[in-house]
């Protein structure tokens, strides 16, 4: 079996954070979507409508904060380990990343 470069290593470790980035990210459109479908759908109501004004009013925009966060109270608990599992890879990229002496030059990933 070969050795893995460092190089390597390190841009497998960053695409893995990459992915649990999105992951995650996937989920709070989930729950963003999810809550508007339901807010939308809890409100319809006949309303009379200006051409070009915004149907959004301000009580539809705290029901819609109530679904999200209810929501995410419902996912939590994915969400957590999500995030304690992106904090655990950072991590790593940057005990490898000190190893290698690239401290800061390729912080943009």
């Amino acid at each position: 079996m070969n050795p893995v470069s460092p190089y390597v290593l390190l841009s497998r470790m960053e695409a893995a954070r990459r992915q649990t980035r999105r992951h995650l990210d996937l989920i709070h459109r989930q729950i963003t979507g999810r809550a508007e479908r339901i807010a939308i759908t809890g409100k319809a109501k006949a309303r009379s409508y200006r051409r070009g004004g915004s149907r959004w009013t301000r009580s539809d925009e705290l029901l819609f904060q109530d679904h999200v966060e209810r929501l995410a109270f419902e996912r939590r608990t994915e969400i957590a380990a999500l995030a304690r599992k992106l904090q655990r890879q950072e991590r790593a990229i940057t005990t490898v990343r000190r190893a290698l002496g690239d401290d800061g030059c390729n912080e943009a990933a």
